[in-house]
């Protein structure tokens, strides 16, 4: 939820009980930027949902960030309202702390009920009265600070299954309220809950609560079957299959090669007699050497005008193939461009 740092700092103004509650206050503004607010305050709100985890002192301080922090709002645009109206009207919880929030909400509408912010926790706790204060209904304080009146609290069945992320200590007896006067330590000791350190659990807490709790897993329920016989195939897959092999992996290709080079020489200049001879020798006996020696329809005319004899005896071999048009349509280019040339040259 929290950095550690940020753990840190908040968990030392929840001990500030000595300090005065707007003091901390302001602390609070210049150590935390606004933006990370409602992290810290949601972080505050699982530690004060279990009355065990805070000292009185430290919930009062809570209860300040947790109104103070969106003091410049409306009271019912702070997220926190609601809670706080429930914990106001909690009759299980002790009366100095139900009388200290109301003053808290009312202090928003009042500059004199402000006072309640000069003093410290441990003054209030000390100095409350129950007979001074009204406890209102919470009916009443709705349409007080809320924009509207809820007849009754939202339950999350989700949130009820969960197992909470605070359990008791089994070293403390059942019944046993850590925060009585008959446990407070001598100066310098620190304070233990059970066998443990009571202010480090406090910080990890703080670093590790999270809104969910330890949620129960969703059912996943299992597909059901498609009513085919071959469904299950994948579970034992057949695996015997065929190999395919590739004859001309090993092929001799040299005289594809010695073609394509002298192709490649034809296209450039006339061939000697002897190497025309091998190109008619070789394309004789393996007509399909004509597809893989190099030729193109747009080479053909280089072709017909240095060794016009293979030219032809390549067409021959090309005659039943695909790509015979193609080089028909380059030769007719070719003739027409050349018989036009022709023409224009004047006798002599």
């Amino acid at each position: 939820m929290i950095k550690v740092e940020e753990s840190s700092e908040l968990f030392s103004l929840l001990n500030a009980e000595n300090q005065a509650l707007d003091e901390i206050m302001t602390d609070f503004n210049s150590k935390f930027p606004r933006i990370r607010h409602f992290r810290l305050c949601t972080s505050l709100l699982m530690l004060l949902e279990d009355k065990s985890v805070l000292k009185s002192t430290q919930r009062l301080v809570a209860f300040t960030i947790l109104h103070q922090a969106y003091s410049s709002q409306q009271s019912s645009m702070n997220p926190f309202i609601s809670f706080l109206i429930n914990a106001a009207c909690n009759e299980e919880a002790e009366k100095y702390e139900r009388g200290f929030i109301l003053q808290l909400l009312a202090s928003s509408n009042s500059s004199n009920s402000k006072e309640v912010l000069k003093q410290t926790a441990t003054d209030f706790v000390k100095g409350f009265d129950p007979s001074s204060q009204a406890f209102p209904q919470q009916e009443q304080l709705q349409q007080q600070y809320c924009d509207r009146v809820h007849p009754e609290p939202y339950n999350c069945l989700l949130r009820n299954a969960t197992v909470k992320n605070v359990v008791p200590d089994p070293d403390v007896p059942s019944g046993c309220d850590l925060n009585s006067p008959e446990f407070d330590l001598e100066p310098g000791a620190k304070p233990k809950l059970g066998s443990g350190d009571r202010d480090e659990a406090l910080t990890g807490l703080l670093q590790n609560l999270s809104l969910e709790g330890f949620g129960p897993r969703w059912i996943r329920p299992l597909p059901p079957r498609l009513l085919i016989q071959d469904e299950l195939v994948w579970l034992n897959p057949d695996n015997n299959h065929e190999l395919q092999w590739d004859y001309g992996m090993c092929a001799d290709t040299s005289r594809g090669a010695a073609v394509r080079d002298l192709i490649a020489k034809a296209l450039k200049g006339p061939l000697a007699p002897a190497q025309q001879e091998q190109v008619f020798v070789e394309l004789g006996n393996d007509p399909k050497l004509v597809y893989h020696c190099g030729l193109t329809p747009i080479k053909l005319p280089d072709l017909v005008e240095n060794n016009p004899l293979i030219a032809v005896e390549v067409l021959i071999k090309l005659i039943n193939s695909a790509e015979i048009a193609e080089y028909v349509f380059v030769m007719l280019i070719y003739l027409s461009c050349f018989i036009t040339e022709m023409i224009s040259i004047p006798a002599l």
